[in-house]
């Protein structure tokens, strides 16, 4: 059986949102980061690392325990810094393939991961290449195999995330849109208790990190 190592990307400063989007909670206090880790345990990783960068001192005490943190120091140059990092922690494991995930994606079930990461038919773990897409639009999780990670990585540049090298490896979709909506977050309506998130507006969706 595969081992999967899971990777949330949080380092993002959340400009139109107000503030980094680590440190945003649900109306009932739970905090987006530990939903996304307990998301990813839920589809099958053993291990999961996440990656901070804005705010993370005050982030750092929203990781449940027991998952690993990386701080990308060069966040702000964009989103290819915080993937690089994930993937750079994923290779100090034993894992096979890593499931990714972004912290705005509030809500995402479990049964979303679970469909990306059950199990691929004739497919080596190591080179697998999975994402899931919602009414066809590409969005998370996203499961890479180790054999790309090096590759990947020294591909990566600023905003550019992994959506160019997926397409052209020919990664498989997952279509999850009976599942959920796969939007993410950008911009809160809040109520009267700070860092409170409620009804959020959705963007145009997460696309690929």
């Amino acid at each position: 059986m595969a081992t999967l190592h899971g990777i949330v990307l949080a380092a993002g400063a959340g400009t139109r949102m107000g503030r980094a989007k680590a440190l945003m909670r649900h109306p009932d206090g739970t905090p987006w980061l530990a939903e996304a880790c307990a998301m990813l345990t839920s589809a099958g990783s053993s291990s999961v690392t996440v990656v901070l960068g804005s705010s993370s001192d005050e982030a750092r005490g929203l990781v449940p325990p027991g998952v690993h943190v990386v701080v990308a120091r060069d966040w702000a140059s964009g989103m290819a810094a915080s993937l690089r990092a994930g993937l750079d922690a994923a290779a100090a494991s034993d894992a096979d393939a890593a499931l990714i995930t972004l912290v705005d994606l509030p809500g995402l079930p479990a049964s979303v991961g679970l469909r990306v990461s059950a199990d691929f038919e004739g497919v080596d773990a190591r080179a697998v290449l999975r994402q899931a897409v919602f009414g066809g639009r590409p969005g998370h999780p996203v499961l890479i195999g180790r054999d790309h990670w090096a590759a990947l990585a020294s591909e990566l540049s600023g905003d550019r995330g992994a959506r160019p090298y997926l397409a052209r490896h020919g990664v498989f979709e997952v279509e999850c849109g009976d599942l959920a909506t796969g939007d993410d977050v950008d911009r809160p309506q809040t109520d009267d208790r700070p860092g409170i998130h409620n009804r959020p507006q959705t963007g145009d969706g997460p696309g690929t990190p």
